[in-house]
């Protein structure tokens, strides 16, 4: 088998919920986001599993995904739709049961013209200025909305991630005004959120990326592990180079294993200066430049050729390689290629 093995450990996944789940109140609900296929590591399974672990409540970010979380786990269990109720998607919405979150007086119109008497929820802007009502928007709508019976009235936070930031507290402060006085169920924390505490909390937690291993959430399990079959190795001698536009240069005798992945798999090219690969708990640096299919990596300390080299798993997570090139976990997760052959553990 020449293609790379990306394992998704769902017990790990299992575990980083129910540990969000603690961090929790008893009369908060934990639910899950799922969107963009699971954070890249398949959203049916994902959401089966969290599914089993307890999860009522799943978010997505369009309609479509809904209807694969809706295909995956049945009738029952909740999908909320980030993006609301957009022009196209009301027979999705009717037929598979979403709960879209709406963000403006004119989806409220839509939603309530198309589907009388259909669930839905609201989201506001308390700052972050990505979706949602602002607060005249908001004041515009709350009584018809009101009316209506939303199922949940949620917000997102723009700088969770960093729990001193002074924005934090505006957000916090701007929903809570937001929302006085409402007898319908509140959600501001994701991840970040539900780290700072129980303020942050309200009656249900959206908890994303800590599911899947990444920051903030610390001590969360890696649950995405990633290994590169060698497909040859080569002795180069002093002065030989390695790939593409010749940017290594060996400068004594060494040994270099060609493996098959790129950045068609989501390695991507930036990656390549800092990045090192793993034989064991042994670092190995990739050598050269990282090309679509193909990777140089140095093993020359190794006793013998490895059959395969470990991208994610124990020795590096997702931040650990985020953080060479100044991005963050999320997107190393989601641009894992198809190219992998993907097993389960723990399912």
């Amino acid at each position: 088998m020449s293609s790379g093995s990306l394992t998704i450990d769902l017990g790990a996944l299992v575990a980083n919920w129910r540990a969000l789940d603690s961090r929790s109140s008893a009369q908060v609900e934990t639910a899950a986001v799922v969107k963009a296929d699971g954070y890249g590591l398949g959203a049916a399974q994902v959401a089966r599993a969290l599914a089993r672990a307890g999860a009522r409540r799943f978010f997505v970010a369009i309609a479509e995904e809904g209807a694969a979380i809706r295909q995956a786990l049945g009738p029952g269990p909740e999908i909320n739709v980030f993006s609301g109720h957009m022009p196209g998607d009301t027979e999705m919405i009717h037929d598979l049961q979403l709960v879209p979150m709406i963000n403006s007086i004119d989806q409220m119109l839509r939603h309530v013209e198309a589907l009388p008497g259909a669930p839905f929820g609201i989201q506001l802007d308390t700052g972050m200025n990505r979706l949602g009502m602002e607060p005249p928007e908001w004041a515009a709508l709350h009584d018809i909305a009101m009316q209506q019976g939303p199922t949940l009235v949620m917000s997102h936070m723009a700088c969770a991630d960093d729990p001193d930031h002074p924005m934090n507290a505006h957000q916090l402060r701007a929903f809570s005004e937001m929302t006085q006085g409402l007898n319908v169920p509140r959600s501001l924390a994701a991840t970040g959120g539900i780290l700072m505490g129980p303020e942050y909390h309200f009656d249900l937690t959206r908890p994303g990326i800590g599911l899947y291993g990444g920051l903030p959430f610390a001590e969360a399990h890696p649950v995405a592990h990633l290994s590169i079959p060698v497909i040859q190795s080569r002795w180069l001698g002093p002065g030989e180079t390695v790939g593409y536009g010749n940017t290594w240069t060996a400068p004594h005798d060494t040994r270099i294993a060609t493996i098959a992945a790129g950045y068609a798999d989501g390695i991507m090219r930036l990656l390549g200066p800092g990045l090192n690969l793993y034989a064991g708990h042994t670092p190995c640096p990739v050598r050269g430049r990282i090309s679509m299919d193909l990777i140089g990596v140095d093993i020359t300390h190794l006793p013998e050729e490895p059959a395969a080299l470990e991208v994610l798993g124990m020795q590096q997570g997702v931040d650990d390689l985020a953080g060479l090139i100044d991005t963050i976990g999320y997107e190393i997760l989601t641009s894992l290629g198809g190219r992998y052959t993907r097993r389960l553990h723990g399912a």
